[in-house]
């Protein structure tokens, strides 16, 4: 009887702790959810691919099953129109001497297109042609000869200037550009030889604006890059030296060829979305006014069927977090003055699409959006960063204040002027800050990175402290500040 007696309390008990459990955030939780979107089966989602898409339907389909509002009448969906390139199946980048086939490359590991590289076969000399810059007053192109050629140049602008002289966007588009109206067939980018850690070839999508520039764009590797400068006068290292000292071009050809083919899917205005749902406030002078807590979606997909960037740490962790957050709220039912809108952002990666869409469309003013928090790298690294705390340092002491009382993993530094997906709502005067670890960029763009790299405390903690900010911010423990400085 006396055993009986003790195991119905034992079960009573735990009834009874099971009926008043309130959900948690865990690091499982999030790197079960990471570990889907940073999956081979969702191929590096980029924005309007089937692999987002499949992100996207996912993360409406969790929304859905907590009870979040859809934030489109019954769809979860924001539509909006981006540009989209897709690398094709199969690829190919060798090297050639004297016309004698010598070397083909690794995709991944040698090379990488560039998000919007155009289509092509080609087979031809290559020259060097410095930082790829034509003007008046600095002419990389003067005295050579590059058509029917594939021009080598470092992918960013110099680090000096020319008095009174504004260069030309450094991004891969423009360059492009000016080697084809110049007669080239195709373009490779180098990082800064002289760079202490100089960049490897990575993943993306930034492009620039403007048309379409159909010629194979690729970024290679500086190994890979000196073999093709083998038996010139420099090297690369000595060339970079010898252009930033002189500020002069120093353009010529080399003495071997390479094979570029590659086939592509492009499309100008290719259809994608952002995911919104939103958990109503209760109080009825309120309740019109939103807090948002976003973090973009997308990533920078994969290539020639070989490869694909996973993205756990960017973004997959702040997309997971922003999941996370909502089923803190629907789970455990908390009662909020004002609303809260959670979003997954299409197209960061690409130039802010998806963010800088939903800024302009938000279908009701945006002065009645109180904060804006946006979660972008979250995962990796070693302690916390509150953005844009310079323009809104009363949203950012407040948060501050709230990690000091919990995980205190935030640091002192921060800025102003938004970053990443909180800069079209900063542009808007909405107050914003940017979640976002210390060091957090170790694989940033490459294939390596996936969740085995994350640090779960850490993303645990990060992921809290965004919970209980927007907690605060939707009980109305705040009001909307001014920005600290004037912005366009």
């Amino acid at each position: 009887m006396k055993k009986t007696y003790l195991l119905l309390l034992v079960l009573f008990v735990l009834v009874f702790q099971n009926v008043n459990a309130q959900y948690q955030i865990t690091s499982e939780n999030l790197i079960k959810t990471v570990s889907y979107l940073s999956s081979k089966e969702l191929q590096g989602r980029l924005g309007g691919s089937k692999g987002y898409f499949e992100a996207a339907n996912f993360m409406a389909n969790e929304f859905a099953e907590i009870g979040l509002i859809p934030f489109n009448k019954n769809s979860y969906f924001q539509n909006l129109k981006v540009e989209y390139n897709q690398i094709l199946p199969k690829a190919e980048f060798s090297i050639y001497k004297d016309g004698n086939f010598i070397k083909k490359y690794n995709l991944g590991k040698d090379y990488v297109f560039r998000g919007f590289s155009g289509a092509g076969d080609i087979n031809a000399q290559v020259v060097f042609a410095g930082y790829g810059i034509s003007i008046q007053e600095y002419d990389d192109y003067k005295n050579i000869d590059v058509k029917g050629k594939i021009v080598l140049v470092f992918k960013y602008n110099p680090k000096w200037k020319i008095d009174g002289v504004n260069f030309p966007s450094s991004l891969p588009r423009e360059k492009a550009r000016v080697a084809r109206e110049h007669g080239a067939v195709g373009i490779m980018f180098i990082s800064f030889p002289n760079d202490k850690n100089p960049q490897q070839p990575i993943g993306s999508t930034m492009h620039g604006n403007g048309e379409q520039v159909n010629i194979p764009q690729i970024h290679i590797d500086l190994p890979v890059a000196n073999e093709f400068f083998e038996g010139s006068k420099y090297t690369l290292k000595e060339l970079q030296t010898k252009i930033d000292s002189e500020k002069t071009n120093l353009s010529f050809a080399l003495k071997s060829e390479a094979k570029i083919f590659v086939e592509t899917e492009y499309v100008k205005d290719k259809e994608t979305v952002n995911v919104i749902g939103i958990y109503p406030g209760s109080d009825e002078k309120l309740k019109d006014e939103f807090v948002i807590l976003g973090a973009h979606l997308d990533h920078v997909g994969g290539q020639a069927g070989e490869i694909y960037f996973p993205g756990a740490n960017d973004n997959a962790s702040g997309s997971a977090s922003v999941l996370e957050v909502a089923r803190m709220f629907a789970k455990n039912k908390l009662e909020t003055k004002r609303s809260v809108m959670f979003v997954l952002f299409s197209n960061e990666e690409s130039g802010l699409e998806g963010a800088e869409y939903l800024a302009n469309n938000l279908g009701f003013d945006s002065n009645k959006v109180t904060a804006m928090l946006n979660m972008d790298c979250i995962a990796h690294g070693d302690s916390i960063q509150l953005g844009n705390g310079n323009s809104a340092p009363n949203l950012w002491q407040m948060a501050k204040k709230i990690d000091s009382e919990n995980a205190k993993l935030s640091i002192i530094n921060t800025w102003s002027g938004g970053g990443a997906d909180a800069t079209p709502f900063h542009e808007k005067r909405i107050p914003s800050l940017y979640f976002v670890t210390k060091n957090s960029y170790t694989h940033l763009h490459c294939l390596t990175d996936t969740p085995k790299t994350l640090n779960p405390k850490l993303y645990e903690g990060i992921t809290n402290l965004a919970y209980l900010t927007i907690l605060n911010l939707a009980k109305g423990e705040y009001e909307r500040e001014v920005i600290a400085e004037r912005v366009k």
